[in-house]
């Protein structure tokens, strides 16, 4: 893995995180991260001065270069956090000098420099690009990077329509600087959460800008509530939660079920919190909810090994833009951890992931309790 950032007779080491469960090909920063660094080293003149927000950075390799700025640095990944402190710490700096964020977080100093990475859902774009009209005025530098295939006419009117005009670079190294200023008038209005209803409980799901599969059901999900266990007096753990819907139906149909409901992003759990309050008010004190990279935190304490019933699980394979099946293996390692003897682990997943055989190398065994042409759920016991 390529750990060094060198640009502009500077250097920085970086990782992705977790570090040990990376393929040796990819790196902590891309060409988008390094033409908005040399973009705003080159052009904007006393730096040192000034309130800069970055939003979006996904293993911290904007934070550790503007920390010496000191700058407010907003994400919704938990595994960015992890990232950021880890470089930061790995590169001698001090964590307080960058004051960061989640992505529930409202700025309100008013921001000199705003650097954005573009995310993979623009849903979360155009939440934070609404946000960012508490905190900025018409003289606001507003410059954002990203892959070209990831710059969208799409993307350029969300732009136009929540801050003002907005121009584009000329392409590098596939990549793409937009560069946007403030019209001073524009308040928008935030379309999120968004609602839906399930087809059978009639249950209202709230969805935040950054939640997976926020319009609808996903069809793993749907294929997976037709085989939920029963959960009467057991501890289960909705893992990879998203808006909650697998937990909030656990609940439903057992009433006895203590549910932790544990995701990477802040906004999926914010949703699935929500979405207890609203449909279930009287099973919020039966849930618990956890912002964690698989199962590290609840794994933080030595009591919560084997104490666990049951694991659902529809694991992600994408890491930002990156695919990848590092997550779903590290939570089904995380898993058979925390699971009491006869718990179980039930997953649903696309057929033509490896999925069975990783199970099968981790528990000894699987059983397949469903599938259709696309997904299967298998059920994994362990021993």
């Amino acid at each position: 893995m390529k750990t060094e950032l060198t640009l502009l007779d500077h250097s920085y080491e970086l990782l992705r995180y977790p570090a040990q469960n990376q393929h040796v090909s990819w790196q902590a920063w891309d060409a988008a991260d390094e033409y908005l660094i040399q973009y705003v080293e080159q052009n904007i003149t006393d730096l040192k001065g000034l309130n800069v927000h970055i939003y979006n950075d996904d293993f911290g390799a904007l934070g550790v270069w503007f920390a010496n700025n000191s700058p407010t640095w907003i994400s919704d990944s938990f595994v960015a956090h992890k990232a950021l402190a880890l470089n930061l710490e790995r590169n001698h700096l001090d964590a307080a000098c960058v004051s960061a964020h989640n992505s529930l977080y409202k700025a309100q100093k008013t921001a000199d420099v705003v650097l954005i990475k573009i995310p993979k859902t623009l849903a979360l774009l155009e939440q934070q690009l609404i946000d960012l009209q508490l905190c900025i005025s018409p003289e606001t530098k507003i410059i954002a990077a990203g892959k070209v295939n990831a710059i969208q006419k799409s993307t350029l009117a969300l732009f136009e329509k929540h801050v003002g005009i907005t121009t584009t670079s000329l392409a590098k190294k596939k990549s793409r600087l937009i560069f946007c200023q403030y019209e001073g008038t524009k308040k928008s209005i935030s379309p999120y959460p968004t609602k839906w209803k399930t087809d059978t409980t009639q249950f209202t799901m709230n969805n935040l800008a950054n939640v997976f599969s926020r319009q609808q059901l996903d069809i793993g999900a749907r294929v997976l509530l037709a085989h939920l266990p029963d959960a009467n007096h057991k501890r289960i753990i909705d893992l990879g939660c998203g808006n909650g819907v697998l937990g909030l139906h656990v609940l439903h149909q057992s009433a006895d079920a203590h549910v932790i409901f544990v995701d990477e992003s802040f906004m999926a759990i914010a949703s699935a919190k929500m979405n207890i309050e609203q449909n279930m008010p009287d099973k919020l004190k039966q849930c618990e909810f956890i912002v964690s990279n698989c199962l590290d935190e609840y794994l933080r304490s030595p009591v919560n090994e084997g104490s666990v019933d049951i694991v659902l699980c529809n694991p992600p394979f994408h890491q930002q833009n990156t695919i990848t099946d590092h997550i779903a293996l590290q939570m089904f390692k995380d898993s058979k951890r925390i699971l009491k003897h006869g718990g179980e682990l039930r997953v649903v997943g696309n057929r033509h992931l490896d999925y069975p055989q990783t199970i099968k190398r981790l528990f000894g065994h699987y059983k397949v309790l469903a599938s259709d042409r696309k997904f299967s759920i298998l059920s994994a016991i362990k021993k």
